[in-house]
C-alpha cells in the first residue's frame, strides 16, 4: 500500500500552490466532495491525501481560485461563473507544464467527459478558448502578444493569480 501522505507528486503540487499564494491545508474530509480528497473552502484548498484520487485535480481546483479576484476568493464564490471551468482548465495545464509534469495528469481520463484529447490538443497548440481568456485577464500572452512583449507565450504565465 502506498503511503499517500508522502506522495512526492502531491507534495510538489502543494509546494507550488503554497509558493504562489494558494493555501493548501491537510484535513480529513468526511463529507462527499466534488473531486475526491479536495474541497475548495473560501480562498484555500482542503486536502485529504488518503482520499485524493488524481493529484492533478489539485491544480485544476487551484485554477478556479487563481482566476478570480482575491475578494471573490475570500467570499467563497469559486466556480460560480460560467467561464471559470474553462479558465481553470487552461490555468492548470499551464501549471502542469511549468512544473514539468505530463499535462495528462491534469487533463486525465477520469474526467472531461470524452473531451480529454481535444482539450490536450488545443491547449498544446495554444488555441483552447481558455488561453485567450487568461490573456484577457493579463495572466498570460498569446504568441502574437508575447512576440511584441519579448516574453514566452502560453503556457508560460506572466503571473499566477489574478
Amino acid at each position: 500500500m502506498i503511503d499517500k501522505s508522502h506522495d512526492p507528486l502531491t507534495d510538489q503540487i502543494v509546494d507550488f500552490l503554497c509558493g504562489i499564494g494558494i493555501e493548501v491545508r491537510d484535513e480529513s474530509l468526511d463529507e462527499p466532495t466534488f473531486l475526491p480528497g479536495i474541497k475548495v473552502w473560501s480562498d484555500k484548498l482542503l486536502l485529504d491525501r488518503e482520499k485524493l484520487k488524481y493529484p492533478g485535480d489539485l491544480l485544476h481546483e487551484a485554477g478556479h481560485l487563481a482566476v478570480i479576484e482575491e475578494k471573490e476568493r475570500l467570499t467563497g464564490q469559486v466556480g460560480q461563473k460560467a467561464n471559470q471551468e474553462i479558465l481553470a482548465i487552461a490555468w492548470s495545464y499551464a501549471a502542469a507544464v511549468h512544473l514539468e509534469l505530463d499535462p495528462a495528469l491534469v487533463i486525465h481520463s477520469g474526467g472531461f467527459h470524452g473531451w480529454r484529447e481535444v482539450f490536450l490538443d488545443t491547449l498544446e497548440r495554444g488555441t483552447f478558448v481558455g488561453v485567450s481568456m487568461l490573456k484577457d485577464l493579463g495572466l498570460t500572452a498569446d504568441k502574437e502578444q508575447a512576440a511584441q512583449l519579448g516574453i514566452p507565450p502560453y503556457p508560460q504565465m506572466i503571473k499566477w493569480l489574478l
